[in-house]
């Protein structure tokens, strides 16, 4: 069952409710969804990924009043989230008592991170559902994240039940994702929102090596294709491809993730781009270099990971 209507949604919800996986659009990346409260189905989303179980995964919800039911949400959690939801900011804050996040989503952390997704389809789904959804990018471990149904049912399609098709993801990479636990705002991964928005309402975030483990996407080696990478190339050497970023010849084995120079049109064609460059067989692949200012630091990021570098 593929699709998006109204009866695609509540069928969708109904195969969560058994237990079963639906591949599920948002605007970053197209996710792997699960009841977050059924263990045995969030198992199911790391058997289909390869995920190491000890890389905790974000619980989607469809609004504010759903994620108090999770965590507690302090002054700063609220800025946050009243400034940025839905969209594609994660927080990661302190788990209710009661919070129906199962252990194993949590990866055994007294912590959760959540999100409310900015899609209409996805909060659609939530809706339907009533519960928390844990969505991981529907690529297998360590893979280019799908932005398209296509590509998610490429990578992880024979593990699901249902999907929805909400067209191409708007914004292309995963959320950013903030600690509001003790002490000061941590910025534990860069993404859809950029720090410097961040920044202007909390001021200073900082960094936070130590607490990575609270955050998903934080493996040394992550969203990485077959070809190895090569960052910061001024131009190809023979048999690679090339990922170009502003004004470049439209030559073979070129793909400009913006001719523009537009960092929001890059990061939304850069697992896309990963993925037709490595589909070509290529010697390897070389990437322009991308300015690390706004969704450029999320970009770097990802491809740093992808090269196999701590970045």
């Amino acid at each position: 069952m593929t699709g998006a209507s109204p009866q695609a949604v509540a069928e969708a919800a109904d195969v969560l409710r058994r237990g079963g996986l639906v591949m599920m659009p948002t605007e970053t990346v197209y996710g792997l969804a699960a009841d977050a409260s059924n263990p045995a189905a969030v198992a199911a989303v790391f058997e289909a990924k390869g995920r190491p179980m000890f890389n905790p995964l974000i619980a989607h919800v469809a609004d504010l009043t759903a994620a108090h039911k999770l965590v507690a949400m302090d002054a700063w959690a609220m800025v946050l989230a009243k400034a940025f939801w839905p969209g594609p900011l994660t927080i990661v804050a302190p788990a209710e008592r009661e919070c129906p996040v199962c252990d194993l989503a949590r990866a055994g952390l007294d912590s959760v991170a959540v999100r409310a997704p900015a899609h209409p389809v996805a909060l659609a789904l939530l809706k339907a559902f009533g519960g928390p959804i844990c969505a991981p990018s529907a690529n297998r471990s360590g893979r280019p994240s799908p932005t398209s149904l296509a590509a998610a049912m490429e990578e992880t399609g024979l593990a699901v039940q249902a999907a929805l098709d909400g067209g191409p993801c708007a914004v292309g990479v995963e959320s950013t994702v903030v600690s509001v636990l003790d002490g000061p705002l941590r910025l534990l991964r860069p993404g859809g929102v950029s720090r410097e928005r961040i920044e202007a309402l909390v001021g200073r975030l900082t960094e936070a090596d130590d607490d990575a483990k609270r955050s998903p996407g934080r493996l040394t080696r992550h969203y990485a294709p077959q070809a190895p990478l090569r960052l910061n190339a001024e131009a190809p050497l023979p048999g690679e491809a090339y990922l170009a970023f502003g004004p470049w010849p439209n030559l073979p084995g070129v793909i400009n993730l913006s001719p523009t120079a537009d960092l929001s049109e890059a990061a939304q064609r850069l697992f896309a781009a990963l993925r037709q460059a490595d589909s070509a067989n290529p010697r390897g692949i070389a990437v322009a270099p991308i300015p690390h200012r706004g969704l450029g630091e999320a970009i770097n990021d990802r491809l740093k990971r992808a090269a196999g570098f701590i970045g």
